[in-house]
């Protein structure tokens, strides 16, 4: 399994994310610029210009029509995928952290971070079919908890928003009222920040990742902790395999640990877990920092992760790793 060295990125990067058809891998970098590759190959296709801050999230429409992008400089931009045209800003008053589509991209959910006496804030937009019709109203606004909120996400049909954050909470929200139906209780839940979230792919369960050197695996519905993956440092992103019982965690100390140790020694690899038996299967080395980002290609035959060195990393699997004939 040899990687793909992806250089474009001046700064370490945020976010990775693929498209449904997996074809294209977009990437978010505190370098202003998000950046579309073909996730074959590794080329790059072209940067979307028109942020002024730190991007730290990004998610695509099914059709790989248009999409959304949240940055520090307190705006989400919609932008055409094809075009790198903007089609649409929000404007907030304070950094947005986290975008994600609905299903049928009809509707988006935006993060808001803490600023000034700002609480931090989840935002319901409605997405235009017509980019000219398009504007900037929420149709939910919840007042969020302590603390930023890292990540939020659809739950299943749309009716719920799960969100988690600095608090350590998870917690699950109605999208049409924007009231709290469930959170995670103290003795199951993270005991450190929540720094990443993902969906598995039929929606049915989701992954944390946390500082306190933990993966979580939860029931979407009931909240119900299913699984806990163990490892020896900061989780800063997760993944799940969309073919295969696998979970990746990565991390590595924080950045201000980073320059005085050795890229073998500071634990900058992605490591897989064995979804159901929650041990440690394998690791894949290579970043010469902590991993930031990490996303699964939905045909399951790849993986991506960015790091705090400001390089993607595109890995596709042998086909031994499956233990299948492909």
């Amino acid at each position: 399994m040899r990687p793909i060295l992806m250089k474009g990125h001046e700064r370490p990067l945020t976010f990775l994310k693929y498209n449904r058809d997996g074809d294209l891998l977009f990437s978010c970098a505190k370098d202003h610029n998000p950046t579309v590759w073909f996730a074959d190959n590794g080329e790059r296709l072209g940067t979307y210009r028109g942020h002024n801050g730190a991007v730290w999230c990004c998610d695509v429409s099914r059709d790989s029509g248009r999409l959304i992008t949240g940055s520090a400089d307190q705006t989400a931009k919609l932008w055409n995928v094809q075009t790198g045209q903007q089609l649409f800003t929000f404007n907030f008053d304070s950094p947005a952290r986290s975008v994600d589509f609905s299903v049928g991209d009809k509707l988006a959910v935006i993060t808001t971070d803490p600023f000034m006496e700002l609480p931090s804030a989840i935002h319901v937009k409605r997405i235009a079919n017509d980019p000219t019709e398009q504007t900037g109203d929420s149709v939910v606004l919840i007042k969020g908890p302590q603390g930023r909120i890292n990540r939020a996400i659809w739950g299943p049909l749309n009716r719920t928003i799960i969100s988690a954050g600095e608090d350590a909470v998870i917690r699950i929200w109605d999208s049409e009222t924007g009231k709290l139906i469930k959170e995670s209780d103290k003795e199951s839940g993270h005991k450190k920040t929540v720094t990443s979230l993902a969906k598995s792919a039929d929606g049915s369960h989701f992954l944390t990742g946390s500082l306190d050197k933990s993966a979580r695996l939860w029931d979407t519905r009931t909240l119900t902790l299913i699984k806990t993956y163990v490892t020896e440092r900061p989780v800063n992103a997760v993944a799940m395999s969309p073919l295969l019982d696998h979970v990746v965690l990565g991390g590595g100390q924080d950045a201000s640990a980073v320059t005085t140790t050795d890229h073998r020694a500071g634990k900058f690899e992605a490591k897989f877990y064995d979804k159901i038996l929650q041990e440690e299967i394998g690791g894949v080395k290579g970043h010469f920092g902590p991993i930031n980002a990490l996303a699964f290609n939905p045909d399951g035959k790849s993986f991506s992760s960015g790091g705090e060195d400001g390089y993607v990393r595109l890995h596709h699997f042998d086909p031994d790793y499956f233990n299948i004939k492909i």
